[in-house]
């Protein structure tokens, strides 16, 4: 299989602008997301997809690929469809630009029930989530899954609700208690697999209600039947959506 990542990087963040250039241990973080994703042995190919020509420079400056996009795109994966139109490949890998910690073994993560199962279209990652500030924090989206790997649902609420440790909804169970007292919670990493056609289709589907109501496009996969593969990796990362976000990744790229 012939497989290209598509690395998604606009200005424009609301919440934290100029996301993809704040600096972080003296270079800006979409510099960082690249080369981590650029080490993975398995891609023929890395090419980021932006908009905004400082994004492009900081990447050409690395030797590094750019693809320039439109500027209207309602989100990263309709960035990485446009640019998937015009590559031969069989699978895309869309990586977040927001990910300095990123693994270039979750990719083998997640290509692994391609490689399995020659009818899957669509895949991504979960980590088991060890803070409780995670599970309760709508930034960190949470998932469950059946007992292939194929996630059942995700959400930014607390999910599975645990009933025993959580009587009134809201209260916060510690996650150092006894394991065998309550389930094990799954946090989504921010990494997607599909089949090219696969993408080319999805995003032209209209966004779903439980889409909608979460924020969450792979919902709107889930609501059209699609399995979606959710393999378990030891590997780790902190989404930067937020200034905490930020000060968090900084201490542990710089600090070693």
């Amino acid at each position: 299989m012939r497989v290209v990542a598509v690395i998604p990087a606009r200005y424009a963040s609301v919440r934290l602008p100029g996301k993809a250039l704040l600096e972080i241990a003296g270079r800006p973080m979409i510099a960082h997301v690249y080369e981590r994703v650029a080490r993975c042995t398995a891609l023929a190919a890395v090419i980021v997809a932006t908009d905004d020509e400082r994004i492009a420079q900081a990447i050409r400056a690395l030797g590094g690929a750019v693809a320039m996009t439109r500027p209207d795109h309602p989100s990263g994966t309709d960035r990485v469809a446009e640019v998937a139109q015009g590559l031969a490949a069989d699978l895309i890998i869309n990586v977040q630009g927001d990910e300095p910690l990123f693994k270039s073994q979750m990719i083998d993560d997640a290509l692994a029930p391609f490689r399995a199962d020659a009818e899957l279209r669509f895949g991504t990652l979960r980590a088991t989530i060890r803070e409780t500030d995670d599970l309760f924090d709508p930034n960190c989206v949470k998932v469950v899954v059946d007992q292939q790997d194929h996630a059942l649902y995700f959400s930014r609420s607390p999910i599975p609700f645990a009933r025993g440790l959580m009587s009134l909804y809201g209260q916060r169970p510690e996650l150092v208690g006894a394991p065998q007292e309550r389930p094990v919670f799954y946090k989504h990493l921010g990494l997607y697999v599909y089949r090219r056609d696969f993408l080319l289709e999805f995003t032209r589907w209209p966004a779903s209600a439980l889409e909608r109501a979460e924020r969450l496009e792979q919902l709107r996969a889930l609501e059209h039947g699609v399995r979606i593969a959710c393999p378990l990796t030891v590997h780790e990362t902190i989404s930067v959506d937020t200034a905490h976000d930020l000060t968090r990744v900084k201490a542990i790229m710089e600090n070693g």
